[in-house]
Formats: structure tokens, C-alpha cells, sequence
């Protein structure tokens, strides 16, 4: 099927901007930026809502401070963001509200994903902004979203598809220097006679090893934009790699061109199922081979499969279940890590004399959610 085809119903859109399409010698690239805002207005004219995940606050920030990069120094991104982002905001700002476009700040950290109360405060949120025809501008809050603190999304690949999966977006744009992901590794490749893969509808370790390995600190490259496609795929978004330098890019993907590289999506989350895939796990059940195969079979996990708890959670948490040394699903547990102790390895009846209450599932199958 043809992509004017698959996209001729999307509603709304997630666009990732990356460092190199956003920022130049001069520091924000303010003729991207201009085409950038005239493709949403346009978008928008046609009924399409606009969210951007924009990179650039620490380029712009070491620039000002006079920072070379790359910059490795923890501290020295986290300054470099807090003088860059508020540029980068006002150049957004200025260029989107001379088409007449309002724009809004969203700075995140992974927590939002993790806990479904401010999940659902920030889906809200976001959802009454595009109402109201606003373009949030979304990045991750680098000041004090750093290893040390706690989870971080890495990068703003990761960031994008996990926008695009839990604000139901129907298509990623990730708009890059590249033309999209090559059939060979231009960096390795030694006879140049490679090509734009077109379309990947199944990411095998022969395309990981074309996209490369991360970076020394994870971030960025193609190897990050494929780890984001895994997610998109399984929420049911398509995701499109393609160069910013294109002209009009953004507008001829939504239209249908063939643009760059296409990834198809598998499967389509619900909301709660989305946000149990893609949430932080609180906890790690090791589970027997025989709960593993009656999951895998839509089926719930009993405390009779489980045999070891790790980390400390409370009920209707993300807990990730392993059997073999890997994890295989995640869900809700119906019981604490506390709980969870006494019960581990008995049966239903055991369970219940246990703690005293009547116990079925440890998770429900409805709550599980397959990640292989």
C-alpha cells in the first residue's frame, strides 16, 4: 500500500528535530526554523495537530558560554541547557507567532512516564493546548534529568516515540542530516554503493548492525533513531527517518511522498497498555519457564510461577517479568514486593491462608503486555 494511503487519516503528528537540523554556525538555524513553522501552519490548515520535540538547548547554550563540543561534562550540559533552552524557546517564539502560531514549553523527565497520575495530568494538558491550536514544544528537562538523579529518556529519539506512543499520535517524524537509514553503514562502508531503505517492516540485527552501536554516551546516531522505531512500531505509529534539509519535508511526508525511510507499525497499544510497555518498571519478577509459556499464552501470572522478587513497589505498579535471565513481559502487579515475598511459589489456596485475603492473579492477562 502506498504511503498517501496509510496516511491519508492521521490527526496528529509528533516532529523530532534534531541538533544538527536546528542549530548552525550562527547558533539557531532560523531558516529551518521559519520552513519548519510554515510546513505546521500549513499542516495545521489542513486539520493536522502539531507536537515537536525539539533538541538544541545545550548547542545553544555552549555556544553562548563559549563551550566546545561536544560536551561530555555532566555539569557543563547541564548549564548549557539552562542558558540554551530559554534561546531556543524565543527563537521558537519569534519565528512561529510572526505566522501567527502560539507555542508552549513542555520540559520532562522521565517520572512522567513512569507514574500514570502525571502521565495522565500531562495528556490532559497537552491535549487541551492542541485543542486550542498551541504547538508544544517539548525537551527533556537536562538540567536535572542527569544518570545520577535517576532514569533519563537518553535521547530525544527516545523521547519522541514515547510522546508519539502515549499522546496517540499516528505518525513520528524524525527529521535528521541523513536522507533516512541506508543499506549499509555509511561510515563503514567501503564502496559507497549504498541506498535509502524505503521501508522496514520487522527490525532484525542485520539492520541494528547497519544503524551502528550508541555512542560513548548513548545518545543519538542511528543506532538511537531504530531503538525509537521499536517503539513505534509497537505502539502502532509509523515513524519516518528523512533529512531536514529537504524542502517542505515535513508536509510532503504527511501528504504521502516517499520520503526517507518508512517503518510500519505492528500492533496497536490501548492507552493503559501503552503506557504499561513503555513505562519504567518499579520491580523484576523471575518467573518460572511454565508462567512464561502461559503468559505468552494471553494468560495471567500466578504466584505459583513466580520464584524470586527484586526492588520495591506497591500494588498496580510496572513490574517487569524475566524467566531465563530475560524479560519477556511487563505489567501491573496486584500486590506489593512486600506481599509479593510471602506469597511467591504457592498456589491460590497457600496465597490466601498466607495473607489472609482471597488471591488469584499476581498480574491479569489484561494488564500484561508481551515484549518480545
Amino acid at each position: 500500500m502506498i504511503r498517501n494511503e496509510l496516511f491519508k487519516s492521521i490527526q496528529r503528528v509528533v516532529v523530532k528535530i534534531g541538533t544538527s537540523s536546528i542549530s548552525n554556525d550562527q547558533g539557531i538555524n532560523l531558516v529551518f526554523l521559519t520552513s519548519l513553522a510554515n510546513q505546521v501552519k500549513e499542516l495545521q490548515s489542513k486539520g493536522v495537530q502539531v507536537i515537536i520535540v525539539s533538541s538544541g538547548a545545550i548547542g545553544s547554550g555552549a555556544k553562548v558560554l563559549g563551550l566546545k563540543a561536544p560536551i561530555r561534562v555532566i555539569e557543563l550540559q547541564q548549564v548549557s541547557a539552562a542558558v540554551g533552552q530559554p534561546r531556543l524557546m524565543q527563537a521558537y517564539e519569534n519565528v512561529f507567532s510572526g505566522l501567527d502560531l502560539k507555542v508552549a514549553q513542555i520540559l520532562l523527565t522521565y517520572d512522567v512516564f513512569e507514574n500514570r497520575r502525571k502521565y495522565l495530568n500531562l495528556r490532559n494538558a497537552l491535549n487541551e493546548l492542541l485543542k486550542l491550536n498551541v504547538v508544544p514544544i517539548i525537551n527533556e528537562n537536562d538540567v536535572v534529568a542527569v544518570d545520577e538523579i535517576g532514569p533519563t529518556f537518553t535521547d530525544n529519539d527516545k523521547l519522541s516515540a514515547l510522546v508519539a506512543a502515549k499522546l496517540n499520535a499516528q505518525l513520528l517524524v524524525n527529521l535528521t542530516s541523513t536522507e533516512g537509514v541506508y543499506s549499509q553503514n555509511p561510515n563503514l562502508s567501503k564502496n559507497k554503493n549504498f541506498e535509502v531503505i524505503k521501508v522496514v517492516d520487522k527490525i532484525t540485527p542485520e539492520l541494528e548492525k547497519i544503524a551502528g552501536k550508541p555512542s560513548m554516551h548513548g545518545t543519538g546516531g542511528m543506532y538511537s533513531k531504530v531503538q525509537a522505531a521499536k517503539i513505534c512500531m509497537k505502539a502502532g505509529i509509523f515513524l519516518v527517518i528523512a533529512s531536514s534539509k529537504q524542502p517542505n519535508v515535513l508536509n510532503r511526508i504527511v501528504s504521502g511522498e516517499e520520503l526517507g525511510t518508512l517503518f510500519l507499525p505492528k500492533e496497536i497499544l490501548s492507552n493503559k497498555q501503552r503506557w504499561i510497555a513503555f513505562g519504567q518498571p518499579k520491580g523484576i519478577l523471575l518467573v518460572d519457564n511454565g508462567a512464561m509459556l502461559a503468559v505468552q499464552k494471553d494468560k495471567s501470572l500466578l504466584a505459583i510461577g513466580v520464584r524470586e522478587i527484586i526492588g520495591s513497589f506497591e500494588k498496580n505498579e510496572i513490574v517487569s517479568l524475566v524467566c531465563s535471565g530475560k524479560e519477556f513481559a511487563r505489567g501491573l502487579t496486584n500486590f506489593s514486593s512486600s506481599e509479593l515475598k510471602k506469597i511467591k511459589g504457592l498456589n491460590s489456596d497457600q496465597a490466601a491462608m498466607q495473607l489472609g485475603k482471597k488471591v488469584k492473579s499476581v498480574v491479569l492477562a489484561e494488564n500484561l503486555i508481551k515484549m518480545n
